[in-house]
């Protein structure tokens, strides 16, 4: 069983395909999502002390 289990892995590790963009652009594309996340909560900051 355990047999069976490793070749599959082994096989399935050797059909992977890579990633689409170098591993750079996700992590400036995730900086750049939070930044615009912390904009606009920024941008909400005093719309509690109006009323």
């Amino acid at each position: 069983m355990h047999a069976t289990l490793i070749a599959a892995a082994e096989t399935a590790a050797e059909h992977s395909e890579a990633l689409p963009f170098p591993p750079v652009v996700f992590g400036v594309g995730a900086f750049v999502g939070l930044l615009a996340m912390l904009l606009v909560t920024y941008a909400f900051r005093s719309v509690g002390t109006r009323h």
